[in-house]
C-alpha cells in the first residue's frame, strides 16, 4: 500500500469535504470486495511459505529432530512442531514427533 495525495487525484470539492471531518490525519480507504486479493497473492510469500514448509517437514521425515530444524530455520520449537503436523496432514504417511 502507497499514500497517494488526495489533492492530486480528487476533486477539490470532496477533499474540502473530507478536511471538514479529518484535516492533515490519515484515513484509510479500504478496497471494495470484489478487489481483494488474500494475504500473499501479489508478493509471492504465500508460495515460498509454502516451499519452506515442505522443506521443513521432509528434513523431519529424514530424520532431523525438531530442535535442530528450530535452529536450522530460526523458527521456534513449537512453530516446528505446527507445520509438521500439518505437513503431515497433507502427506499420507503417519509420523511422530521427535524432539
Amino acid at each position: 500500500m502507497r499514500y497517494q495525495r488526495a489533492n492530486e487525484i480528487l476533486p477539490e470539492e470532496l477533499v474540502e469535504l473530507i478536511q471538514n471531518y479529518i484535516d492533515g490525519e490519515y484515513v484509510y480507504i479500504p478496497r471494495k470486495q470484489e478487489n481483494k486479493r488474500t494475504w500473499g497473492e501479489g508478493t509471492g510469500a504465500r508460495e515460498e511459505r509454502k516451499r519452506r514448509d515442505r522443506s521443513i517437514y521432509q528434513d523431519y521425515v529424514s530424520g532431523f529432530c525438531v530442535k535442530v530444524l528450530a535452529e536450522r530455520y530460526y523458527l521456534s520449537e513449537k512453530s516446528i512442531q505446527r507445520i509438521v503436523l500439518q505437513e503431515k496432514k497433507v502427506d499420507t504417511g503417519s509420523v511422530s514427533l521427535k524432539r
